[in-house]
């Protein structure tokens, strides 16, 4: 029985094992010696004696070299391959994986014997009710972010007509297919079996990923079109294709496996690893699997205890979920920057930032105005969209964790917002962030339990949108209730305010509603910096406030009110994500769904019911988009909720005058990138 406790890992304290290469591929790709390092094998070209490893490349053909040195030394064997949650293109596109499967007994594809991956699950009990419990949130959200292992599909393009019989191709040549007990004859008898099987039925014969992008050919081709046949090479999401099937074959393909997780029972014509555990109908049993196992098991074993999974922002070994995180982010950057994008309304400050977030694909083109018909997205600041109504028009904002410091004082963001239907603080009209609220009316535990942790790690950073920090002041005993002032000429105010409108009414209507209460008025960072308009001067302020508060730490005084009371103060959201109480007189993004005292006027479609957990998800996660200061990759909410407790930012206070100069060349990066 294998010891399921070291598999991919030396033994927790154990210092790192010399792990000898012969294949150049280690040397070129530092990301695979990064992840083996942080497993415990430190990977160096020497010549290894009989104590020592050596690492080879599962069983490609330079896996020879490697297993000639062994047997000449006596040097201990340890295969390496790609996790089956991988990057957006394949390997060969030249970009490094996720995830690492490191074996020592053998690889997950090679059937003659048993293999880590089969040992765990053979011989782990997985019957955990907290590891079941992640792997079903994990299969749901690679469900719902429709994440392969490749998952660079073509977003827009439509699956084919539902109805169909599923065939699936693979690469000629593949080790998958000859350790797995295949050839080209098991492909031809898949098919037979397909149409047999499946009288009049549509036979959709699926390329692989590939084989659509040239690197190598398939099993099937266009001659293989006949009839009810078609062959699809169409870059479509696997999932979307597994949804419209009525039926799967496979030989060893990854999508079987997938085909699972969506719930098929997939004819199977080769070994792969998730044949012979009671959830494939197999056309060639293996005797050695003779225990059933639940859909979640498999996924456990294959994908949670059986690789070894890396982060790349905080370089470090991690769980599944976090692994599903920098994928996601990743691939949600790279379907909606592949075709590049046009920047309109953008000042020469937050170019250099527009950039960094939007032209990982294709450098952002800076225009005056967006043109319509361009085969470019167009954004434009969303404070520059007023009266625009552009079909396909994306207005870009900050996004609520954004920075130490001002965004007028030039300090460039974190994290950008970007909104395809309207923008956040404009109830006038349906946001992108109003009906990702609404759909997170009903969430799975596994998305509470994310949207709780990353509030909780919010609260502990004591962190809000500018982090500015500030003095935390002695104050009056009694119900404390704290006034925001906010930029009274600022977009959230001109289109989400109601009858209250100035600092000065908020503060009157504040203190009619609670003539008892200790008021504390607190001046906007912008304000209080000279920056934007709306000062109360002091004497009027303190005829209705206790108390005006100046350089204040705003998360330190959410910490000693009771209550909010708001107009659309961003500060409304954050009292919430503390179990403050918020009154609003105003339509912010988070009134409306019962988690506030409205007294403003808010859209009657806001009709969901939504918890704060669902509140947070929406707003912090699924909103927003990321970057990391750090690394420059995409990254997910709660990196940047570690960057920021840590002072990891990147954002040193910027002169003006370098701030442009900035600006200016990013807007002519096109030309040499």
């Amino acid at each position: 029985m294998l010891n399921p406790d070291w598999i991919g890992h030396e033994p927790a304290g154990a210092p790192p094992r010399r792990v000898a290469y012969f294949n150049a591929g280690f040397l070129r790709q530092r990301r695979v010696r990064r992840i083996c390092e942080l497993a415990g094998y430190e990977l160096k070209l020497f010549r290894p004696g009989s104590e020592d490893l050596i690492a080879v490349w599962g069983h490609s053909p330079y896996a020879a070299r490697g297993e000639a040195m062994a047997e000449k030394t006596g040097a201990g064997i340890i295969r390496v391959e790609d996790a089956f949650l991988r990057s957006i293109h394949p390997g060969r596109a030249g970009e490094p994986p996720m995830g690492l499967a490191i074996c020592r007994e053998g690889m997950h594809f090679d059937a003659s014997k048993p293999s880590d991956l089969e040992c765990i699950l053979s011989d782990h009990p997985l019957d955990d009710s907290a590891l079941l419990n992640r792997a079903r949130g994990c299969m749901a959200r690679l469900r719902e972010a429709e994440l392969t292992k490749y998952a660079g599909f073509d977003p827009d393009e439509e699956p084919p007509e539902p109805g169909y019989v599923l065939v699936i191709d693979q690469t000629r040549g593949d080790a998958s297919v000859k350790l797995g007990g295949a050839d080209a004859n098991s492909f031809r008898e898949m098919l037979y079996y397909a149409q047999e099987e499946n009288p009049g039925a549509r036979i959709l014969i699926k390329t692989h990923p590939e084989s659509q992008q040239g690197f190598r050919s398939g099993y099937f081709s266009e001659e293989n079109a006949t009839g009810r046949i078609t062959f699809y090479d169409r870059p479509v999401s696997p999932w979307a294709l597994l949804e419209g099937a009525t039926a799967v074959y496979t030989v060893t393909s990854q999508l079987g496996f997938e085909a699972i997780l969506a719930g098929h029972r997939p004819r199977v014509f080769g070994l792969p690893f998730y044949a012979g555990w009671g959830l494939t109908t197999d056309h060639r049993p293996v005797p050695r699997r003779r225990r059933n196992l639940t859909r979640a098991q498999l996924f456990a074993g294959a994908m949670m205890l059986y690789p070894v999974w890396y982060d790349p922002c905080r370089d470090r070994l991690c769980p599944l979920e976090d692994a599903i995180d920098g994928v996601e982010t990743q691939v949600r950057a790279w379907r909606e920057d592949r075709k590049g994008w046009d920047a309109s309304g953008m000042r020469l400050w937050k170019r250099r930032a527009i950039d960094g977030f939007f032209g990982g694909e294709k450098a952002v083109r800076f225009r005056d105005a967006p043109v319509e018909g361009m085969a470019r997205r167009q954004m434009i600041w969303a404070g520059k969209a007023e009266g625009l109504d552009m079909d396909g028009l994306v207005r870009v904002e900050d996004g609520f964790l954004r920075s130490r410091g001002l965004g007028a004082e030039l300090v460039p963001p974190l994290s950008l917002v970007c909104d395809d239907l309207g923008i956040y603080y404009d109830p006038s009209r349906e946001s992108r962030l109003e009906r990702l609220i609404a759909a997170r009316a009903t969430l799975r535990p596994d998305q509470a339990v994310r949207a709780d942790t990353l509030r909780r790690s919010l609260i502990r950073a004591g962190l809000s949108k500018y982090n500015l920090g500030g003095d935390a002041p002695d104050l009056p005993e009694g119900h404390r209730i704290l006034v925001p002032g906010q930029v009274e000429n600022d977009a959230s105010i001109r289109l989400g305010a109601g009858e209250v409108r100035t600092n000065l009414d908020l503060l009157r209507a504040a203190r009619a509603a609670n003539p008892d209460a200790v008021l504390l008025y607190k001046l906007h960072p912008d304000v209080e910096a000279g920056l934007r308009p709306g000062a109360v001067p002091r004497e009027a302020a303190l005829e209705l406030a206790d108390q005006v508060l100046e350089n204040a730490d705003p998360v330190a005084l959410l910490g000693e009110v009771n209550e909010v009371w708001t107009m659309t103060s961003l500060l409304g959201f954050e009292a919430l994500l503390r179990g403050v109480k918020v009154t609003t007189l105003g339509a912010p993004f988070y009134a409306g769904w019962g988690l506030t005292t409205d007294l403003g006027q808010v859209p009657e479609r806001r009709q969901a019911r939504v918890s704060l957990d669902g509140l947070v998800h929406a707003a912090l996660i699924d909103y927003p988009r990321y970057r990391d200061p750090v690394s420059g990759l995409p990254c997910p909410a709660e990196v940047i909720v570690a960057r920021l407790a840590a002072g990891e930012t990147g954002q040193g206070r910027k002169l003006k005058a370098l701030a442009k100069l900035q600006g200016i060349f990013a807007g002519w990066a096109h030309l040499w990138r």
